[in-house]
């Protein structure tokens, strides 16, 4: 099926469909060195890791109440939507002796340290500001999480988009070379899931590290504080080794920068991060094939985003119901969920090495489209067992059935596939779309950015309400999540077909003419 002015940017870079590349940098950078330089997503992805599988029940421990839990998380979209377009824009600007993106990369590395430490030390920050024991609301840990949490947020940003900017600088126009950079990034960020989620999964921490162990801090608290203290260690060391493996030649009068590797220069763009006002007027100059992939982004970011939000919270209140402020079992149940999100980043580890394949023999939006279907399925499963697992009486020690675990277990390691579909294949189909037209790849990532936080701004607004609205239960959110993620799939199947190599070559001189005149 082909849509009106689908004729007009088809060139894609990331459906296999996207193999060759028009245009190549005047010197190729070797693979190792990309590797190198996507090693920090390691560092950061492992504390983004712990933050998703245990910072929404450990703000539940605080005293923050469930319905309220998902607003926290809206300081991620937020920077996202300010903090990255600002840092990017910044970035294409900076003219320090260490270059243009890793200045903010250490920045960003710094911030991830602090703030993680913040947010471990928080019950103990909090009792020196005046928190008392027991099951009282905890407001100063509560304040300090808070900076922590939001701080947290905008070291990711700052430190993710210039490493995907250098990533950028240095495989040049080549597109093979830059979906191979984003397969090594997301790679990266599937091995910090791992050992994160490993981490997090893991509770005797606080007996390895006793000295984490205070009056104010429990043991699951300790677990937490040793975790974030390994992400410290694991961030400074994928940190150095990103910033030492490019050597970027700072910024010149004439606004144009050269990316030094060895022996290799790589001459980057022109092209800038924009800021908000720059994106929102640039959307009248997109074309309908770049509408499809920003719908198809928006609505899979809405499937995504619940999941993000409740899915150790899920485990630990739906399958073992628990209550993060009565005993064990809702830890018990977190951990268990901590243990399936590791295996999902296994999966989503190996899928990011084969998409490249995969996306060559059968097109990039038949295989986005497939992977949302397949997270519609894994989020009917969810509901289908949260109601199974409310109507069926467990035994006296109150553990759930092995049925239910296992199956819920099977489900978070199935995501791991569209996980790494979502991590890849929107960066490189909205960068090859909107290249023919001119507009530059900053812009690109900018409007991409756009299409995830809008909707994930929306579902940590509404989502803690409408749960609490029909009882309490994350179900309500995982139903929206399956219906946008079946919708996503259906639009990236039929609004985003392959091309071929020929007929996207042709159309890439038409869109320049059309450009030039």
């Amino acid at each position: 099926m082909t849509f009106p002015g689908q004729q007009r940017a088809e060139t894609e870079s990331v459906a296999a469909a996207c193999g060759d590349a028009l245009l190549a940098p005047p010197q190729k950078v070797s693979r190792r060195v990309l590797l190198r330089v996507a090693s920090v997503a390691c560092g950061v992805q492992f504390g983004w890791a712990l933050q998703l599988s245990l910072l929404t029940p450990y703000v539940q421990e605080l005293g923050i109440p469930h319905q309220f839990a998902s607003l926290v998380w809206l300081c991620g979209p937020l920077s996202g939507l300010l903090v990255q377009p600002f840092v990017g824009h910044m970035s294409d600007r900076c003219a320090s002796s260490l270059g243009r993106r890793r200045p903010f990369i250490i920045g960003g590395a710094f911030s991830i340290a602090l703030s993680v430490l913040l947010i471990g030390y928080s019950a103990d920050i909090g009792r020196i500001l005046g928190d008392t024991g027991g099951g009282e609301t905890k407001y100063g840990a509560i304040a300090v999480y808070l900076v922590g949490f939001w701080l947290l947020d905008v070291g990711n940003n700052t430190t993710q988009g210039p490493c995907r900017a250098l990533l950028a600088d240095l495989t040049g126009k080549d597109h093979r070379r830059t979906r191979v950079a984003n397969a090594y990034f997301s790679l990266f960020m599937a091995l910090g899931n791992i050992l994160g989620f490993a981490t997090g999964s893991f509770s005797h921490w606080y007996s390895i590290l006793p000295f984490n162990v205070t009056s104010a801090c429990s043991i699951s608290c300790a677990n937490l504080k040793s975790a974030f203290l390994l992400d410290v260690v694991l961030l400074l060391i994928t940190t150095c080794i990103s910033v030492s493996s490019a050597k970027e030649i700072p910024l010149s009068s004439a606004n144009r920068v050269t990316t030094s590797v060895g022996d290799s220069l790589v001459q980057s763009d022109n092209g800038h991060e924009a800021f908000l006002w720059e994106l929102i007027g640039s959307c009248r100059y997109l074309t309908l094939p770049i509408w499809m992939v920003l719908i198809a982004t928006a609505l899979t970011w809405i499937g995504w985003f619940p999941f993000t939000l409740f899915d150790t919270d899920w485990m630990g209140r739906e399958i073992y119901k628990g209550n993060p402020d009565e005993g064990q079992m809702y830890q018990t149940g977190v951990r268990m969920g901590a243990t399936g999100l590791m295996l999902n980043s296994i999966v989503l580890g190996f899928t990011s090495v084969v998409l490249e394949k995969l996306c060559r023999k059968f097109g990039a939006g038949l295989i986005w489209g497939i992977s949302n279907i397949v997270m519609f399925f894994c989020f009917l499963g969810i509901l289908i067992l949260s109601s199974l697992a409310k109507n069926t009486d467990y035994p006296p020690n109150g553990l759930p059935p092995g049925g239910f675990v296992i199956a819920s277990l099977v489900i978070f390691t199935i995501l791991g596939a569209p996980l790494a579909v979502t991590y890849t294949i929107p960066y490189a189909m909205i960068s090859a779309r909107i290249e023919p037209l001119g507009l530059g790849q900053g812009l690109s990532m900018g409007i991409l950015n756009l299409a995830i936080v809008v909707p994930q701004m929306v579902v940590s607004v509404g989502s803690g309400p409408l749960d609490q609205l029909f009882g309490g239960s994350n179900s309500p959110a995982f139903a929206v999540g399956a219906i946008a993620a079946f919708a996503s799939g259906l639009v990236a199947i039929v609004g985003l077909p392959p091309r071929s190599i020929t007929t996207r070559t042709t159309t890439l001189r038409r869109v320049q003419r059309n450009v030039n005149t």
